[in-house]
């Protein structure tokens, strides 16, 4: 047993860069222009935008008429982590005791919930004694009663708030989340009346979808969850209406965070329960807008470029899922026309291919540098060894 080694889901992104010369560079820059500029990478660089991502927390915690909890699988990077903190969320999503232990060290006094509904139960254990979370999310009887036994294992006192997730139809949003979690309307009729006794908070959560643009599915959903609650005749103190809230990317436009609000607001209001706390678990429309990634041009096959990035690095999005990122070539005398691409990852895998289009100048080619933006949500956490290519550096910018 003493040979068992414990290795990082993650390729840790390098933190010190170093400049063309070999010099270390600032640990703040002020542009990505200036980044090229001064680095000249010739492997990815991730560029996160704090003052971005601050005031992009701090308009929706502003807009919410809630408690605001940051879904830390999108990205658990300390700098993000930091910077959402700077502008007031106070609460965090959590999915393992990894995520919860890391926000534990970076903010002692911060509310953590564990939102997996299906979780080890040392994971359990370790999340109640250790870290001092009080809220956990279920989905089944097993799971109730796995928590309800593992809490009362562990010796130490507490107020257990407990909330159950419901299942949804299939809905719009361009992830659709109803096919592995949540528990049928019966089902949680039943959850709940069984969980009441032992608990502080009752809660009732559930997820419209990743990248929802239709602000009604909130209504919908709160509508949904209005039934269950009114039959299981208890009393409820919490209100999850989940993450999906969308980003703009440049085939995608995005009503205003206000029409979102309003429909959460109404069905809120419908539900009848004045007394509970709304919760909602952004992660996607919180950060995706404060990252971004410099990939280097490797090689031009007339619309395809070869680049040193792919699905199985930060772009994973733009593969199976198609998304289309806002790309931008970082060489001031580039063609001002533009052309459609393909692009093409650095790994030997014929599926490291991203189709978008992606319009860039047409005369792109060989040793160019492009910025590919709205990549703070996923791109960096999603990276993998695969074939080797799991260098790559992440700085602050500025602007």
């Amino acid at each position: 047993m003493s040979n068992l080694r414990v290795r990082s889901a993650v390729s840790p992104l390098r933190r010190r860069v170093l400049d063309a010369e070999g010099a270390f560079v600032p640990a703040v820059l002020p542009t990505v222009d200036g980044l090229v500029a001064e680095m000249r990478p010739e492997e990815p660089v991730h560029c996160i935008r704090p003052a971005v991502l601050a005031a992009t927390a701090a308009e929706f915690v502003a807009a919410f008429p809630g408690d605001t909890l940051y879904a830390v699988k999108c990205n658990p990077d300390p700098a993000v982590l930091r910077a959402l903190w700077e502008g007031g969320v106070r609460h965090f999503d959590c999915a393992s005791p990894a995520e919860i232990g890391l926000v534990r060290q970076m903010f002692p006094a911060a509310e953590i919930h564990f939102m997996h509904p299906v979780k080890a139960r040392g994971a359990i254990r370790e999340a109640w004694a250790r870290h001092g979370v009080r809220d956990f999310v279920l989905d089944s009887a097993a799971e109730l009663a796995k928590i309800l036994a593992e809490v009362a294992a562990t010796g130490v006192a507490g107020s257990l708030g407990l909330v159950v997730r419901l299942a949804l139809p299939k809905g719009a949003a361009v992830l659709d989340l109803s096919g592995k979690f949540g528990a049928e309307a019966e089902e949680a009729i039943a959850l709940l009346r069984a969980a009441r006794p032992h608990v502080a908070r009752l809660g009732v959560a559930f997820h419209v979808g990743s990248q929802c643009l239709e602000p009604l599915a909130w209504r919908a959903a709160l509508g949904i969850a209005g039934s269950v609650i009114a039959a299981a005749g208890v009393a409820i103190d919490v209100v999850d209406v989940g993450g999906g809230f969308p980003v703009a990317y440049p085939d995608v436009k995005v009503p205003a965070l206000g029409a979102f609000m309003a429909e959460i607001e109404a069905g809120s209001e419908a539900l009848g329960l004045p007394g509970a706390r709304l919760w909602a678990d952004p992660g996607r429309a919180l950060v995706a807008g404060g990252g971004s990634v410099v990939v280097q041009v490797q090689a031009r096959r007339g619309d395809a470029l070869y680049i040193n990035d792919g699905v199985y690095g930060s772009l994973a999005d733009a593969g199976g899922l198609g998304f289309r990122f806002p790309v931008r070539c970082l060489r001031a005398d580039a063609a001002a026309n533009a052309r459609a691409f393909r692009l093409f990852g650095p790994t030997c895998d014929s599926a490291d291919v991203m189709q978008g289009p992606f319009w860039l100048p047409e005369d792109i080619g060989e040793g160019d540098w492009i910025e590919i933006g709205q990549l703070g949500a996923y791109g960096a956490c999603l990276r993998t060894g695969f074939n080797g290519f799991d260098r790559a550096r992440i700085v602050e910018v500025s602007a």
